[in-house]
């Protein structure tokens, strides 16, 4: 029996090890925190694509919308940690969430695996057209003269620190206007109920209508989408440091060569001239990583949303 023991031990670990060699051997799951359509549903699409031919199986796209993305980040990192279960996370679901909630529901230093650096969304000042302002200076003048009559329109985690930190740094007072999800932020914007807002790409079809005016990036580099719009520091100001990312994570624990075959595909994907071209039109830079690299960007920002957060005298949920 002593000699059957370790025998049986080391047959396991060799199956083990060529299970983990031979990955992936069925198709993946790619949990979206957002619904199809949005920019992060479209993201996972193509560069899950990519990413398919390079692992010779399929990626399977899961989304699961709800409470800022903390209902698909739970889920994945409750899944077993093989492979064949990851997050398209975001900054607005790994690095706000602990900032934002009294009790997060999850670690997300102790929770996840850090896999692959994916991509910036890009994020613009918007106001609308009947605020007679024309660039960045224009506005806060104005803002400036008529303290607490305006308003803005928050749709995310990441509009309502980016607009809070941008009072701060300006010194205007605007009355914040919450809502479920962007779209009716903007919606109300167009209508005139708000007068500003810090949102996403969405925005540009309503700029070429005229319904909208975008003012500024909040990005550090202008944008593919609307490249005439330009940032901050151009236009006088320093960076906001909010920096709405996006980056490809798995469950805590997940075997060294699966995470590096991982990393090996998708960033070979974002690698893709087509691929770029692609996100590029979506106005979304790739910037594929390391994972270690990218494990220190999440630590990074963690520290920074939390500092943000308390800058802006933001309660915690």
């Amino acid at each position: 029996m002593k000699r059957i023991i370790p025998a049986l031990l080391l047959c396991s670990a060799t199956i083990a090890t060529n299970a983990q060699a031979e990955y992936p051997v069925r198709p993946i799951t790619l949990v979206v925190p957002f619904p199809a359509g949005a920019t992060t549903d479209t993201v996972a699409r193509v560069v899950g694509q990519a990413a398919s031919a390079q692992l010779g199986q399929p990626i399977v796209i899961d989304n699961k919308p709800g409470a800022e993305g903390q209902v698909a980040a739970q889920e994945v990192a409750r899944a077993t940690p093989d492979g064949y279960r990851l997050l398209l996370a975001t900054s607005g679901n790994l690095s706000l969430v602990p900032a934002l909630r009294k009790k997060p529901p999850y670690d997300v230093l102790t929770d996840f695996t850090p896999i692959a650096d994916v991509g910036r969304f890009g994020f613009f000042l918007y106001v609308n057209p009947a605020v007679p302002a024309s660039n960045l200076n224009e506005f806060l003048a104005y803002a400036k003269a008529n303290p607490g009559k305006l308003s803005y329109g928050t749709g995310n985690n990441t509009g309502v620190v980016a607009f809070s930190h941008f009072k701060t740094l300006t010194g205007i007072e605007l009355t914040q206007v919450p809502y479920k999800g962007e779209p009716p932020a903007m919606l109300d914007l167009i209508a005139g109920r708000t007068q500003a807002m810090i949102g996403t790409t969405i925005g540009a079809s309503y700029l070429r209508e005229g319904k909208l005016r975008a003012l500024v990036s909040i990005n550090a580099q202008r944008n593919s989408l609307l490249p005439d719009v330009p940032t901050l520091r151009e236009a006088g100001m320093q960076d906001l440091e909010i920096m709405p990312w996006a980056g490809l994570v798995g469950p805590a624990g997940m075997p060294k060569d699966v995470v590096a075959r991982l990393n090996q595909a998708f960033v070979a994907a974002m690698n893709n001239p087509k691929v770029r071209e692609q996100m590029d039109r979506l106005g979304f830079p790739l910037t594929p990583s390391s994972p270690e690299a990218f494990g220190r960007l999440i630590k990074h920002q963690l520290a920074v949303h939390g500092r943000l957060v308390k800058d802006a005298g933001l309660q915690p949920e």
